[in-house]
């Protein structure tokens, strides 16, 4: 599911540990597996049985856009990046996380497109994607996956789910079929206001002058064990330039991912992350639905991105932006999108962790071109 879909972590970029925070480290993984395993039970129908299930899911995204050997079931086609994240210190009043402790911490990520497709052309209305893994000065992880979306479609798996096969390109035309569409907001009229949303946004010339956007609420719990609502966004430092997202594709099909690569190979690029506070009553299990305008943002630190790879030679093609793991301080809200994206994740993973990688769009020699 999107926002994004990634895989497995690799450990060996993951710094060493001392023997307390292995332990601490432990006792937050045997969290997250009961969090997960909770999900899988529930996907896969042990409480359900009419449920939808991990599998299913994976295999609604292979019908819609076929399969493609070694790539991600969704969010297949991207690119690799590095770089670090600075704390200011301002989040440590809302979270005891050791995100937001003032201090310089690594950072991988991908940036993507939404859909199944490893070599589809660029197109601006295209939805984009950020996932990023933050590792922490304890040993602890964040990892984080984002779309550029203001509010999420749906807000419930069997709805995504829906909304996935509507979607399904029309064998004669190669386009979804608009009365399929019809028919799925029909059963779905929750997503007719989101929608409006949506396409009512202004969309950025490129993936760096982008704003990614969590969607999903979370809860940050704080010194105290108080915990709180909340959001977060990489609001871009690069100025916003509108794009027109009914033109046409501009020249090579990977203009936006060129565009992205010549950018952060002539300098850093940068955004800050900004948490967005909710209060009592804002709706934490419905990312279709916006907060009011006006709620607290802080700002806690500055995320810069200097280094850009192929998914074929990085590391980050491996990792998995699973939503669910998090560190001491952040916890998930009650939106049931988060436990389906984590099961789903693991399932895509599965799948394409035994089969043979083919070539990403974005090839080394391509990146390296783009550098010239």
């Amino acid at each position: 599911m999107s926002p994004s879909e990634p895989a497995g972590s690799t450990d060996n970029h993951t710094p060493p540990l001392t023997t307390g925070s292995r332990l601490g480290r432990l006792a937050g993984i045997g969290v997250v597996l009961l969090g997960v395993a909770g999900a899988f039970l529930y996907l896969g129908g042990w409480f359900t049985p009419h449920a939808l299930t991990p599998a299913r899911f994976v295999d609604a995204f292979e019908r819609v856009a076929g399969i493609h050997s070694g790539f991600r079931r969704n969010h297949a086609k991207g690119v690799c990046v590095s770089g670090f994240f600075e704390s200011n210190g301002q989040g440590t009043r809302l979270s005891k996380a050791v995100v937001f402790r003032t201090g310089r911490m690594s950072v991988i990520g991908r940036f993507s497109f939404g859909g199944g497709n490893p070599y589809v052309a660029d197109a601006p209305d295209m939805v984009r994607g950020l996932g990023l893994l933050f590792w922490l000065p304890d040993g602890e992880e964040w990892r984080t996956a984002m779309i550029n979306l203001p509010v999420f479609p749906v807000n419930t798996p069997q709805a995504f789910f829906d909304n996935l096969l509507a979607g399904e390109p029309d064998p004669q035309t190669h386009r979804p079929n608009p009365a399929k569409m019809d028919a799925f907001l029909a059963r779905h009229p929750e997503s007719v206001p989101a929608l409006k949303i949506i396409k009512e946004r202004a969309v950025s010339s490129g993936f760096e002058n982008t704003t990614f956007n969590s969607l999903n609420a979370f809860r940050v719990v704080d010194a105290g064990d108080a915990a709180i609502p909340v959001r977060w966004s990489m609001v871009p430092v690069q100025p916003f330039v509108a794009t027109n997202t009914t033109a046409a594709a501009q020249g090579d099909k990977n203009y936006l991912f060129d565009a992205l690569i010549a950018s952060i190979l002539q300098r850093p690029l940068q955004w800050h992350l900004i948490i967005t506070v909710g209060q009592s009553g804002d709706v934490t299990d419905d990312a279709s639905i916006p907060w009011p305008e006006g709620r607290e943002q802080v700002d806690v630190g500055t995320l810069t991105l200097d280094s850009v790879e192929s998914d074929d030679t990085s590391p980050a093609r491996d990792i998995n932006f699973d939503p669910l793991v998090l560190p001491a301080g952040m916890a998930p809200s009650d939106d049931p999108l988060l436990s389906a994206r984590s099961a789903v994740y693991s399932q895509s993973f599965t799948r394409r962790a035994g089969e043979t990688k083919k070539p990403s769009a974005i090839t080394p020699s391509e990146v390296r071109r783009k550098g010239g």
